[in-house]
Formats: structure tokens, sequence, C-alpha cells
């Protein structure tokens, strides 16, 4: 184990530029809209997928006296409002900057930070996340440097069960049983053991190296050349850990070992309806948790709370069809879509079960997960392609099924 850790600090490489995009990173922001066909589309980064129930009805309010009503969920438990007037960017900065959730403008697009959403509800990690995660948010917005990471680049905080740590971040922050933290650069199985105090500089420091390194020319630590070894070699002493594994919450209710009970909700293809929204915000005990499974996590809620949930459309129990379900907007409001593949979806959904599904309307394929699942694109001039084999609608709904239990 390391007693001391420096911040990393590294020269640009002039390799870096073999893997260079050739354009700009134009991933949305909530100060840079994206031009959809049904309207501007803002992405709210929510670090951790925390949010105030004071913050959560601002969001609420902005979708709806500002876009379409409804809010979506991304893979990294962040926030997309749809259906925005194209002026209408400077109006929903001030009510998010009022909200506390654009504490640095320049850093907006670049909080992206995934944490374990059961961590301190259910007793099973090893580390409490949350001063990491308040580390690691205050030291990107206070770092110039970090203002250059693409609005791709992702951090990992994972208390011990292995669930964020398996989502291909960027920088993987672990919390390990001898009470340090292991950190890791990529999708390399190596990884550098510091004290947990030390974690969270370690984890933006090495952000800051890749901006370094790059150039600014890539987006992921993927695009470097090695993939990011010499960010890893470069902390210190390189060991390899067995890395546990896990997936998303349990739908329901989640149980402390004092008994304490809080509530795991899943977002139909992550999208919530004002009447969702407001149902979630007015069940929540101060604190919402966006998970980057397209759910909610409501800490400490009595029990009997569940039923409302459900009542409004919410998943609150194993066994939905709706469950390991994910799609991109699709047609009409993506006009690179080829299909509506929300409807799609909805309609193969007696095949639920098996391998998670994503559903992509054109090559992009947008928000699908990390990991194993199933690969159903649409094509032009109607079908399908399910992990490469062509499916037409006749069968689709079958042989979606013969994929997810393959």
């Amino acid at each position: 184990m390391l007693t001391a850790v420096p911040t990393p600090t590294f020269r640009p490489s002039s390799q870096a530029t073999a893997v260079s995009r050739g354009r700009g990173d134009a991933c949305p922001g909530a100060l840079r809209l994206h031009a959809a066909d049904d309207g501007a589309l803002a992405r709210v980064r929510i670090p951790g997928g925390v949010l105030t129930t004071g913050q959560a009805r601002t969001l609420g309010l902005a979708a709806r006296e500002l876009g379409d009503g409804e809010l979506h969920l991304t893979s990294r438990g962040n926030v997309q409002l749809r259906g925005l007037a194209p002026d209408g960017g400077g109006e929903l900065a001030d009510r998010l900057e009022t909200a506390g959730l654009l504490p640095s403008w320049p850093h907006e697009r670049v909080r992206n930070v995934v944490a374990s959403p059961l961590s301190g509800l259910d007793g099973r990690g090893l580390a409490e996340v949350r001063p990491w995660l308040r580390e690691v948010d205050a030291l990107l917005c206070a770092s110039p440097t970090a203002a250059g990471l693409s609005g791709r680049f992702l951090f990992a905080l994972d208390d011990g069960r292995g669930d964020v740590a398996a989502l291909g971040a960027d920088v993987t922050v672990l919390a390990a049983p001898d009470g340090t933290a292991w950190v890791r650069v990529g999708a390399s199985p190596d990884a550098v053991s510091v004290p947990a105090g030390d974690a969270a500089r370690v984890a933006v420091g090495v952000a800051e190296a890749f901006v370094e390194v790059s150039g600014g020319r890539v987006w992921r630590v993927s695009e470097l050349p090695g993939r990011g070894e010499e960010l890893i070699l470069r902390l210190g002493e390189v060991a390899r850990p067995a890395w546990p594994r896990s997936g998303a919450p349990e739908l329901g209710v989640v149980r402390a070992p004092d008994g304490t009970a809080s509530l795991s909700v899943l977002a139909p293809m992550g999208r919530l309806t004002a009447t969702q929204w407001d149902a979630l915000t007015d069940t929540a005990s101060g604190e919402l948790r966006l998970t980057p499974w397209r759910g909610v996590v409501l800490p400490s809620v009595p029990v009997g709370r569940l039923t409302g949930l459900d009542a409004v459309g919410l998943v609150t129990g194993p066994g939905s069809p709706w469950s390991g379900v994910g799609a991109c907007i699709g047609r009409p409001g993506c006009a690179k879509a080829h299909a509506d593949v929300r409807t799609d979806a909805a309609a193969c959904l007696a095949t639920g079960g098996g391998l998670p599904v994503h559903w992509s309307g054109c090559e992009r394929r947008c928000g699908r997960p990390s990991g194993d699942h199933v690969d159903v694109l649409a094509v032009p001039g109607g079908g399908y392609r399910i992990a490469g084999t062509p499916s037409s609608l006749s069968t689709l709904a079958a042989d979606v099924a013969a994929a997810r239990h393959a």
C-alpha cells in the first residue's frame, strides 16, 4: 500500500494524436442545449445522482414550465429535459443555479460522477461514498484544467460492492476491505492502493493528467494509446486486486441492519411523467438518488409509501417486464432514428427477463449500457438487427426473447 500519493503530473504525449477526434465534443449540457426534433434538449449533471427534494422540485417545475413536462434518466444517473424552446436556456440556467445544480458554469458538463446508490443504506458496502462524492465534485469545480474534460469522461465511486465499478468509467475508486481504496484508470485490471482520504484527490488528479496527456484531442481513456497504462503506472506501485461485481439495486424495500427502510423503484425506459416525478418528490424524505440503471432510491422512507409509487406506474418490485429494457428516444424526437423504438420495445414487453436489452434508433446507440446486453438496432427501410442478425417486425418479439435468453 502507498503511504503517500502525490498528485499525478504528466507531460503531454506526442502519441495521443494517434486517436484524436476530428471534431469537438458536442455532448449536451444544461448550458449547451441540443437541437432535437421535439425541441431543445438539456442534460443536467447530477453527481452521484443525489438530489435534495428542493432540487428535484426545481427540475420538475422546469420540465413542466419550460419543456414537455417529462424527465428522462440517463445511464449515468443524470436528467434530461426535452421539448425546451430554443431560447429557453437562460431561464433554465437561472433556475438550476438558484437550486445549487450549477455550482460552476465552466464545469457543468464534466461533473459526470456515478456512485453506489445504496451506499450507507443496506449495510453491504465497505465504506460510505458520500465524502468522496462531495470532494470529487468540489475538486472538479475548482480545477481550471478539469474544465477541459469532455462531457463523456466518467468517474465511478464504488463502496466496495462492485456495482458502479462495472460501468466502464474512466477513473474508478473502489473501497477496499482494509479501509483503503483502489484507484483504477479505464478498463485496466490493474490499480493503485491509496489511503481512503486521498482517493478523491488522486481521482481528480488522474483526470487532470488525462487532459494534459491527451491534449484535449480525445474524450475517453479508452481512446488513448495504451488505454491509460501510462496514467496508472505513474501513480505508484501497481497491483491487480479482485474486482467485485454486482448490478442494479433490487427493487422494492431496502433495509439497513438497524431496520431502517429505503425504497428502490424503476422508471420504465428511464421516462418519468410529471405525475411520477411529483410522487417521488412528495414521497422522499429529504433526498432522492437517481441510479445509472434509470431507477430512483428514496432513503429512509416508510414502507407503506411504496404502494403510492406503484399506483403511478413506477416499477416497485422484481419480475416486471420493464426490468432490463432500455431505449434511446427514437422517432419522432430524433431525426436520425429509423423507428419509434420505444413503441416497438413496449410491444415486446411480454419477452421480459434474461439479458438486458437496449433498443437504438440508429448506429449511434445513444444511452446503451456497458456490459453484456442484447443490442436491438433499427435499420433504414424498416426492421431491426438483433446482435447483428436481421429481424422483421413480424418476428421481432420472438427474436428479442430468444436473444435475451440465449
